[in-house]
């Protein structure tokens, strides 16, 4: 899968990317969403970071598959040639070799699982351009900086977790009693809330409004009087307001000034944030009544890390597995594939043939390698912009959001450039050592970030995190980051399609070419998802069947 980056090119990319003026710059959190990431999206590959704009998400839906095809027939002795031992490549090796096809799989790394990673201790990572890191959390602790989330309807991924007994444990994705802290929020700007302040106080006061106009028959036209009635019913109760003039005063959902508790303490119930304060702090666009479909509970992490899926792969098909086997050359004819592959350890190029291929690279690789695929299918690989991605794992010392903040799992909300997210743990409550998720940045924030060292990558995530937790830099031990946009064997976190290259580009490499077909959540509508790999390995692999028994 080789691909060069000269280090003085790289940073020179960088440093242009940053000083250009045609980058669309974050603002406020007021206008920080998911799709606002996709505007100015970045495509990575060759030697460059090339900034292009994008206008479609193309991630985050349910999976459509819950279990592999039910294929009949068998390999009859074909052998199939996998390149990339991530999920994608070894999900296709475990199906195909019950059909009874011969598998051989080529991964560049010293280990499988692609993107599917944790750092843990004495795990060590290069990037392109980077010094070397080398993971110095305490025994027990990790981060996901690849993958760190299943969702329930994600029946793909939980198929495996399920078939080779992986055990699982629930991720807390959404956490009412964590920090949301905006420094462009106007008059709530630099306040630190409990994310239930801003739901209960939005509900309330939205539902008082409406039922105030139902009382003052605003609404006779569109309600009778029965509805009317049932619709005050519910928004008193909906926004627990009082029941005589329809007043929102507040709830213990959002809160207490004083908890009650023995003898003689009843509680206090906390101060509600003011109506006014709350529209113009845009604060209320931090939530939805009902999640995005992705993001709805439940959420599940493997027990130990993310990681836990790949080994229990590589533990079925790591026989087939060829490691420190970089691609060098794809070539094809009409009897079978040949690939060229360099020994890194070694330096020692070989060749190896197949009667089918199915390539798991990611494209932001697969354009580096020479390959004699039609200039249509060349042009359709190199289409498809690659995200850049930054993540950060921060060890402290004490758990002070579990023992200052009371806060349980779950994210912690901001506007702080860079950061986007901070997560706490969703393991080892109440034990002394955790590791946060400091940041987890796309686009153009995050290629500024990782032109910095690991070190400087880490202060920069303590100086905006003390803002939230004054206990953070104190706590601070140890971090481990990672840009993948600077990752050699991915160039990018994930494939970004939009509309047009949807349109364009997806059905040419959906159809592969010849006996080469492709694999991986690139040619999924989960892009960035397990998932994604997962379901386009049962794609691909059925279609691989399928011209295989023609």
């Amino acid at each position: 899968m080789g691909t060069q980056v000269a280090q003085g090119s790289f940073s020179r990319l960088v440093r242009k990317q940053m000083d250009s003026k045609t980058v669309k710059q974050y603002k406020s959190f007021s206008s920080f969403t998911r799709r606002d990431f996709l505007y100015r999206a970045a495509a990575v590959g060759g030697t460059g970071l090339l900034l292009n704009t994008m206008n479609a998400w193309g991630m985050g839906i349910a999976s459509t598959a819950s279990e592999p095809p039910a294929l009949t027939g068998g390999g009859k002795g074909k052998k199939v040639l996998i390149l990339g031992a991530g999920l994608a490549g070894m999900t296709a090796a475990f199906e195909l070799e019950k059909l009874g096809y011969k598998v051989q799989i080529l991964e560049a790394r010293a280990f499988a699982g692609g993107r599917c990673q944790t750092a843990r201790k004495g795990f060590s990572l290069t990037e392109l351009g980077g010094e070397k890191q080398t993971c110095a959390f305490d025994e027990g602790h990790y981060i996901n900086h690849g993958p760190w989330r299943i969702p329930l309807h994600h029946q793909s991924t939980l198929h495996y977790t399920r078939l080779f007994e992986v055990p699982l444990e629930v991720m807390i994705n959404d956490n009412d009693h964590a920090y949301v802290y905006s420094e462009n929020a106007g008059p709530l700007a630099g306040k630190r809330l409990r994310i239930k302040e801003v739901k209960a106080d939005m509900r309330g006061h939205v539902s008082e409004l409406l039922a105030k106009s139902v009382k003052n028959h605003a609404l006779d036209q569109e309600l009778t009087a029965d509805d009317q009635r049932l619709l005050l019913d519910y928004l008193q109760h909906e926004g627990a307001l009082s029941a005589g003039d329809l007043q929102y005063k507040g709830r213990n959902g959002r809160g207490w000034a004083v908890n009650p508790g023995a003898g003689a303490n009843p509680g206090t119930l906390s101060d509600p944030l003011g109506f006014k304060d709350l529209l113009a702090s845009k604060l209320g666009n931090v939530y939805s009544a009902v999640h995005d479909f992705p993001m709805q509970a439940t959420m599940f992490q493997p027990v130990g890390g993310m990681d836990a899926i790949a080994k229990a792969f590589e533990k079925r098909v790591g026989r087939n597995i060829r490691y420190k086997a970089e691609v060098q050359t794809i070539r094809q004819n009409d009897k079978g594939v040949t690939v060229t592959y360099k020994d890194t350890g070694s330096n020692k190029v070989s060749t190896i043939s197949a009667d089918y291929c199915l390539c798991a690279i990611p494209l932001s690789v697969l354009r580096q390698i020479d390959t004699d695929f039609s200039d249509k299918f060349k042009q359709a690989v190199a289409t498809v912009a690659y995200a850049p991605v930054g993540k950060i794992g921060l060890q402290m010392k004490r758990r002070f959001w579990e023992e200052d903040d009371h806060i349980y799992g779950g994210h912690i909300l901001t506007d702080l450039k860079g950061i986007n997210t901070i997560s706490v743990p969703s393991y080892g409550f109440q034990k002394k050592k955790g590791v946060l998720l400091g940041y987890y940045q796309y686009q153009t924030q995050a290629i500024e970030i990782s032109a910095l060292s690991p070190k400087e990558r880490a202060e920069f995530a303590l100086a905006a995190g003390q803002k939230i937790f004054p206990q953070y830099t104190e706590n601070f031990e140890t971090s481990f980051s990672v840009a993948w946009h600077r990752v050699q064997y991915n160039l990018g976190g994930w494939a970004e399609w939009t509309e047009k290259t949807r349109a364009a580009a997806y059905p040419t490499l959906l159809e592969g070419e010849g006996r080469i077909l492709l694999a991986g959540e690139h040619l999924s509508y989960l892009t960035g998802w397990q998932a994604g790999a997962i379901e386009s390995a049962w794609q691909q692999l059925a279609k691989l069947h399928e011209r295989a028994n023609a």
